[in-house]
């Protein structure tokens, strides 16, 4: 089962473009919606722990552990300790489940792919890309963003222009949604090939 790590910079198009994978039926792993429920549950009372006073009503109250991580930014080692274990355990249990299921590829949206060594686990990196400016544009338009809160976000990623290097594959979603569909087609279309070769019985 071949593995392929999506990543990309804040306001790029990543979730867009997990979301085409499965439209395509490609399984996808969304390590953000897990972090969700992660916070929702069992990594509640142990964020709380470490940063006292960011559990509301048994979740972690996101806005206030954001407070915290921009007064100390250097916290934000702290908490990856703590969430990073829980979300490769489900991870593991996305890839048992899809073997089990018989799937050829599978998607595993890691937004800090490079940062936290991730690329070792994968077959195949698509780097979700865009112009900065609109980059920009998409992220100062999400509610409760600010200069600095983008700056710091920024600040924690590697550039685009690294990922890009880095990529075997690139969706540039600057240029409307049906384009980087036919960008995920055609990555698709590629990576089942390179399947079908591996699979090839070798002369």
């Amino acid at each position: 089962m071949l593995r392929i790590g999506l990543t990309g910079s804040i306001g790029m198009g990543k979730s867009t473009t997990a979301k085409l994978f499965a439209e395509a039926d490609v399984p996808v792993n969304d390590s953000d919606a897990v972090v969700h429920d992660l916070y929702a549950g069992e990594a509640a009372p142990l964020v709380d722990a470490a940063f006292p006073g960011t559990m509301k009503s048994s979740a972690v109250d996101r806005q206030e552990l954001g407070r915290q991580l921009a007064r100390n930014p250097d916290s934000f080692k702290r908490l990856e300790q703590i969430v990073h274990p829980l979300v490769r355990k489900r991870e593991g249990e996305f890839l048992d489940r899809q073997r089990q299921a018989g799937a050829d590829m599978v998607v595993l949206d890691i937004p800090l792919l490079f940062e936290t060594g991730a690329e070792q686990r994968v077959d195949a990196i698509v780097v979700v890309s865009a112009d900065p400016q609109i980059q920009r544009e998409r992220v100062l338009a999400r509610p409760n963003m600010t200069e600095e809160k983008f700056n710091m976000i920024l600040s924690r990623q590697i550039s685009d222009a690294e990922k890009r290097r880095r990529a075997d594959y690139i969706v540039d979603t600057g240029h409307g949604i049906e384009a980087a569909r036919k960008q995920v087609a055609e990555i698709i279309a590629d990576l089942k090939r390179r399947i079908a070769k591996e699979e090839a019985p070798h002369a």
